[in-house]
């Protein structure tokens, strides 16, 4: 059974995307932070998900690790789409969302990358009323790709994965849609 990890950044249409492929594939679907919300509480550290980045640092890290077990043993039954960030663009910088620990209990076969153009995930950010994110300049969108790209290759040069990148057009979903099921066959 595979593990594979999709992450774009926010407005890049990973979401959408994600749940048409699903309707077409029979892949488990996981959520890293849900992933870790349920174990953090399950050993009674958090009530909720904002109590999560609150955690000491190395409590954090054990969070991670565990959750990244959990996920790998449920790939023993079915496929699993890790769904995910590669990148976390922070006030001090990008923080990877895939550290090395991670990387060693999850085993990916795969990273995909959902992107766009910098000016298309602008627009669709601007007019996704139903989010409350910060604002970026179209600099800002693209360094973070960028960013995702370095960082997915570098997960793959730790795990033996394969990086693959599908673009999300505006009107093409469909077109995205149809290269990642390709993919995932």
């Amino acid at each position: 059974m595979k593990v594979v990890v999709i992450a774009g950044i926010p407005g890049s249409g990973s979401t959408t995307v994600l749940s048409k492929v699903l309707e077409e594939l029979d892949y488990l679907h996981v959520n890293y932070g849900d992933v870790m919300l349920e174990i953090a509480k399950d050993d009674g550290l958090v009530d909720n998900r904002d109590d999560l980045r609150k955690l000491s640092p190395d409590i954090q890290k054990e969070v991670q690790k565990n959750a990244a077990q959990s996920i790998r043993e449920k790939s023993e039954q079915s496929n699993i789409i890790v769904d995910t960030h590669c990148t976390i663009n922070t006030p001090s910088g990008f923080l990877p969302g895939l550290p090395k620990w991670v990387l060693d209990q999850l085993k990916p076969d795969m990273f995909i990358l959902l992107e766009a153009d910098g000016d298309e995930i602008l627009k669709r950010r601007i007019s996704d009323t139903t989010r409350n994110r910060d604002s970026e300049r179209l600099k800002d969108i693209e360094l973070h790709q960028e960013m995702n790209r370095a960082a997915s290759m570098a997960y793959a040069v730790l795990t033996g994965a394969t990086v693959k990148i599908i673009e999300n057009h505006d009107n093409k979903v469909d077109e995205a849609v149809g290269e990642m099921v390709k993919t995932l066959k």
